[in-house]
């Protein structure tokens, strides 16, 4: 087993509380800027946004080498996009019901789960990317 010291596990931590804090940031400003740019029907704001919260949340496992950078990532963003959601007594919403919004929501709980499983599991490789060999069986 291999032993870390307190400043390499501080520096870790550190490291993933600010991973959870991009997630955070993604979600605030992607939630009031989603669908600002449409081109006729499709919502190109929202595929954007989309995409980089894919490209985030993949970059941060794979630098980690752990899918708790994906993680980590994901959990800031949903902090902030599920309550976003939610209709307010006045009938405010952050993230409206219609195109842009269902692109946004959707399609980026479907970006976190990628980005999730494409990530390097702890224990090395990742289960996805590792290649099946009949001598050396999963």
């Amino acid at each position: 087993m291999e032993h870390r010291s307190q400043a390499e596990s501080a520096l870790g931590g550190a490291a993933y509380g600010m991973l959870f804090v991009l997630g955070i940031v993604i979600g605030v400003v992607g939630g009031f800027t989603h669908p600002v740019w449409q081109v006729g029907p499709i919502p190109v704001g929202a595929v954007v946004w989309v995409l980089a919260l894919f490209g985030v949340s993949l970059g941060a496992g794979k630098l980690m080498r752990a899918r708790l950078g994906a993680a980590a990532a994901a959990g800031g963003w949903l902090l902030v996009t599920l309550p976003f959601t939610v209709e307010l007594g006045s009938g405010d919403l952050v993230i409206a019901q219609g195109t842009a919004g269902y692109i946004y929501l959707y399609g980026g709980l479907a970006a976190l789960v990628m980005a999730y499983l494409l990530s390097p599991s702890s224990g090395g490789e990742s289960w996805l990317l590792r290649g099946y060999s009949p001598k050396n069986p999963m």
